[in-house]
């Protein structure tokens, strides 16, 4: 019999960051739910897109101007080269890649809704940690 590695959740156990991005939204309409509920479910969703969320790796490669198409774990994180864990973080950390990082943040649709849905979870936080912030 074979065994599977994704575990008791099958494929399903990446996209948990969905599940958290909803209640973020429902806890939004919902006014009973305090700030200590958006901050935690912000953060929940924040964490997910940046080191979880299964998006492609993008580092640069030669002979490629997309970069690399492996599977990658969230938006700061490469794919299983070691070397393109630390080419995206020099991206992120050197001034004259740090477009070439961001570009690849909307490089395509699945890299594009995760990367709205970070910044949309940091924003979130703010306002509820910050309430004078809202218009």
């Amino acid at each position: 019999m074979a065994t599977s590695k994704a575990g008791p959740l099958g494929g399903l156990g990446h996209w948990w960051g969905v599940l958290t991005a909803a209640l973020l939204i429902a806890a939004w309409i919902n006014s009973y739910a305090g700030p200590a509920v958006v901050a935690i479910l912000s953060l929940a969703t924040a964490v997910w897109c940046f080191f979880q969320a299964p998006v492609s790796c993008g580092a640069p490669v030669r002979g490629r101007l997309d970069g690399c198409r492996n599977n990658a774990n969230g938006l700061l994180l490469g794919c299983h080269i070691r070397q393109h864990r630390w080419q995206k973080l020099k991206m992120l950390l050197v001034r004259r890649h740090l477009r070439e990082f961001c570009s690849g943040l909307f490089s395509d649709g699945k890299a594009t809704i995760v990367t709205l849905a970070g910044i949309g979870s940091l924003l979130s936080g703010l306002v509820a940690f910050i309430p004078g912030i809202a218009v």
